[in-house]
């Protein structure tokens, strides 16, 4: 069912919410992030974050309200300013243009766990499996990648072990959470895969 390769492909299509600003400068070239705005069929809307390259903006002239369509893969990085997330997943561009098609929000990752899986009971009853996964680029490092199964995928992925590779289709979403920091609540936004399907390889 699942290439046995390195698999690291996003897609989505919606609304651009912002934008483009700086984000950084690598090798020459600059490097800007904005965010889509993606609708659940629950209605719920993902805010996820795109970085692309200078030329890759220019080429498509992006403005804000546009319905654009983002093909590319997930990266993450660890931030170590102390503000915001510590491990940063955002969507790396590798296409983007115009379509007015309806909102979409695709994810398939293949790799490696890298942490003992956590499976737990949310309040609402449900069971869910905490999974972190560890997918390797071409030059040799790796994105540092969290996703969550729920029901019966949670149970079967609770038994894996780390070291273990495994294949997965999902969705890539925002979840606002609250975290007390010096007594004072403060809202923050994690980003993590939910998992459709999943096999160990």
């Amino acid at each position: 069912m699942y290439e046995t390769g390195i698999r690291n492909f996003a897609e989505l299509r919606g609304v651009l919410a912002g934008a483009p600003v700086f984000s950084h400068e690598s090798r020459g070239e600059k490097f800007f992030t904005f965010p889509i705005e993606t609708r659940r069929l629950s209605g719920t809307t993902d805010r996820l974050n795109i970085v692309a390259r200078a030329s890759l903006l220019s080429s498509a002239e992006l403005c804000e309200a546009s319905r654009i369509h983002v093909t590319g893969e997930l990266r993450s990085f660890n931030n170590k300013r102390g503000d915001g997330a510590k491990l940063v997943v955002t969507v790396f561009a590798r296409e983007i243009y115009f379509d007015d098609g309806d909102d979409l929000n695709l994810v398939e990752l293949s790799g490696t766990l890298c942490k003992p899986p956590n499976l737990r009971t949310t309040p609402m009853g449900r069971d869910i499996c905490d999974l972190m996964l560890a997918v390797g680029r071409r030059c040799g490092r790796s994105d540092y990648l969290p996703c969550i199964c729920w029901g019966i995928r949670a149970h079967e992925a609770g038994l894996w072990q780390v070291g273990d590779k495994v294949a997965l289709q999902g969705r890539m979403q925002s979840r606002r959470y609250i975290k007390l920091i010096d007594g004072a609540a403060i809202e923050k936004t994690a980003f993590e895969v939910s998992v459709i399907d999943i096999e160990k390889l």
